[in-house]
């Protein structure tokens, strides 16, 4: 397993624009899959590209286990990186078999080797049996597959993924996503998958990188990036978030318009701001229906928005100037309209 290092990396398209990439660093454990995630324009594909050696960087080193790739006078080509590419839409060879395609990147190995890595690659993404097919036979799914069986077939120190699952319908999306990562996890290779779908990233990665503005805003498990964002804007770009203003009250909790709320005890919360204010983060599920009870916190429904396995309601709060988004399972009890009351549940995270 190789770890992949990226220290103060640099990359400007020329003035009077801004650096794509200012400074960015970031660490990808061996054997891990590291989702960077952003809008568009904040440096992905130029990341990408730049490790893959197709960029030349301003600044900033790229290491791969003990190879520098990228460095003060260094700049290995991208085939000499062993760096394998699953790019968009798969972009296999049209003329190749499948199993050809596979083994295009194994040069130097007699035919016989070949076609036994090709046949090992196949079977790791679950396509044994398809080497005589063309790629025109092959669904979409398939073809991603493929082209990820073509890029560990030379047993590469990384792998690169942009955007792999893009052409791929709903229904196919999620399969596809758990089949490659399963393959990834079964081969031990390092990789990389850059996407702007916020959902592929938490539910496929073991770390989270969200870059802004060229640079790592937060890098970390999925789970701590959802439930504990560094700030705000993350909070907001990483799922649907409630954003509340609120006054630090001491011992752990905060003021809110919908109530006092307890606060997340491994926050760094600064309570020594004016007034001790800040705004307070919920996610939608942990806000909960109630009874519009006398003394309860209240407000009036405004759209209903219903997805099948849950639903999206939103409440025009009592007292506050914005309305707020809960998500409810089940049945939704509640018409635009109708008064309701609201209950937070679950601890908050405050920031200054």
């Amino acid at each position: 397993m190789t770890e992949l290092r990226i220290e103060g990396l640099t990359k400007s398209y020329g003035p009077p624009a801004p650096p794509v990439l200012d400074g960015l660093d970031l660490t990808v454990p061996g054997g891990a899959l590291a989702a960077v995630l952003g809008p568009s324009g904040c440096g992905k594909t130029t990341l990408l590209r730049i490790i893959a050696g197709f960029l030349h960087a301003d600044a900033g080193s790229v290491t791969v286990g003990e190879r520098v790739m990228t460095g003060p006078g260094v700049h290995l080509p991208p085939e000499r990186r062993r760096i394998g590419i699953v790019p968009q839409e798969g972009a296999l060879f049209p003329h190749l078999s499948v199993a050809r395609n596979v083994a295009f990147g194994l040069t130097g190995l007699d035919r016989t080797t070949r076609r036994r890595r090709a046949e090992e690659m196949l079977e790791l993404v679950g396509l044994t049996g398809y080497g005589e097919r063309m790629p025109h036979e092959l669904s979409g799914g398939q073809q991603q597959r493929i082209a990820l069986a073509r890029a560990l077939a030379p047993r590469p120190a990384l792998v690169l993924l942009d955007e792999p699952f893009n052409a791929l319908d709903s229904a196919l999306r999620a399969g596809v996503r758990a089949d490659v990562r399963a393959a990834l996890r079964l081969s031990g290779a390092t990789a990389v998958l850059v996407t702007h779908d916020q959902q592929e990233a938490l539910s496929t990665a073991d770390l989270v990188a969200v870059v802004r503005d060229g640079r790592v805003a937060q890098c970390d498990t999925p789970q701590q990036v959802y439930r504990r964002p560094a700030d705000p804007w993350i909070a907001g770009f990483v799922g649907d978030a409630v954003l509340l203003p609120a006054t630090a009250l001491g011992g752990g909790t905060a003021d809110t318009a919908l109530g006092t709320i307890p606060l997340a005890t491994d926050t760094d919360t600064d309570t020594d701001t004016v007034n001790g204010t800040g705004t307070v983060l919920l996610r939608p599920e942990q806000l909960e229906l109630t009874e519009p009870t006398s003394g309860a916190v209240g407000g009036t429904v405004t759209e209903v928005r219903f997805y099948g396995h849950d639903a999206m309601v939103t409440v025009a709060v009592d007292g506050l100037a914005d309305p707020v988004d809960l998500r409810t399972a089940g049945p939704v009890a509640v018409q635009p309209g109708e008064r309701t009351g609201i209950r937070v549940r679950g601890e908050a995270v405050l920031h200054s």
